[in-house]
């Protein structure tokens, strides 16, 4: 544990237009973000913690500008260390291919905010432009898609809009008692698929989903492709990209992940247990390179099992 940590890269927002009732930045920050509280903005200010693109500081009475960006740093009391390492997978002048570990967070967030994939591929490259073309859970290890420059970061995150880029996963389950059964007695041959469309939208707490009646804005493609005991390994390939799909979509089947702390039932928030990681793993990342023409194929180590 370290005490009081600040982010080394500062986070931005544009101040919106539609704003009218806030004459200074600072009104606005702290109605904006109002769980960080009054006294807090406060006192980023005043130790010049806030600032315009410029870099010219930002005081309390700064005047509200629709449009213009607000930098500021983000702080956390404690910030843990992770003690896992991260990997450059591919490197080139647009991008960087990496493994994230499980527990680091791609972008700071929570209680990080230098524990981060960004921050620790800046610090290690040089590189102060990297940031990530989508988005991996803080609990799931794996391949993810970095962006290096700005001018090309868009053709990037065109890729998973256009579905034109391949993403599979490994993960483990306990299977259900049938399955076991069924494969014991011979009567089920492996792989096992499911399709799996169903629509989800947030729950309560609101960073964990849920699935309702209604058309499918969520596709998974899953399949069970070894049993150890009461453990299955099984390969997964999101079509679409909802937060927690694969979650989700592995509970719908009466077969949570291992080791999730969010599904089936959301457990109390406590300290990391470094030795009982989410069983989930971004395996295999696969696409055409829209700057460079290269065909990428890259994998990382898949789930011990």
């Amino acid at each position: 544990m370290t005490a009081s940590a600040r982010a080394a890269q500062p986070s931005h927002i544009v101040l919106p237009v539609d704003v009218t009732d806030k004459t200074t930045v600072f009104a606005f920050l702290v109605q904006h973000f109002s769980r960080i509280g009054e006294e807090v903005w406060r006192q980023r200010i005043l130790d010049g913690k806030v600032h315009w693109r410029d870099g010219s500081l930002i005081a309390l009475d700064t005047q509200y500008r629709p449009v213009a960006r607000v930098y500021y740093y983000r702080e956390v009391p404690v910030e843990t260390k992770i003690p896992f390492v991260e990997q450059i997978l591919f490197q080139d002048d647009n991008i960087i291919l990496a493994f994230k570990p499980h527990f680091l967070p791609v972008t700071p967030s929570g209680n990080y905010v230098n524990e981060c994939l960004v921050h620790r591929l800046r610090l290690r490259t040089g590189i102060d432009t990297i940031g990530p073309a989508h988005r991996l859970d803080r609990e799931t290890a794996g391949v993810i898609l970095m962006t290096v420059c700005p001018e090309t970061r868009a053709r990037y995150h065109q890729l998973f809009i256009d579905g034109a880029i391949r993403k599979d996963y490994q993960a483990i389950a306990k299977v259900t008692p049938d399955i076991i059964k069924q494969y014991q007695d011979g009567s089920l041959t492996l792989p096992l698929h499911w399709t799996i469309k169903n629509r989800m939208q947030p729950s309560e707490p609101s960073f964990t989903m849920k699935i309702v009646t209604g058309e499918a804005n969520t596709h998974s493609e899953i399949s069970l492709v070894a049993i150890k005991g009461d453990l299955g390994l099984f390969h997964l390939s999101p079509i679409t990209g909802k937060t927690h799909q694969l979650r989700v979509h592995m509970q719908s089947l009466a077969m949570p992940l291992l080791n999730d702390r969010f599904y089936p039932n959301l457990l109390d928030r406590g300290p990391d247990n470094f030795a009982a990681p989410l069983k989930l793993m971004a395996q295999r990342l696969r696409f055409i390179d829209p700057v460079s023409g290269i065909s990428h194929d890259i994998q990382c180590e898949g789930l011990a099992f």
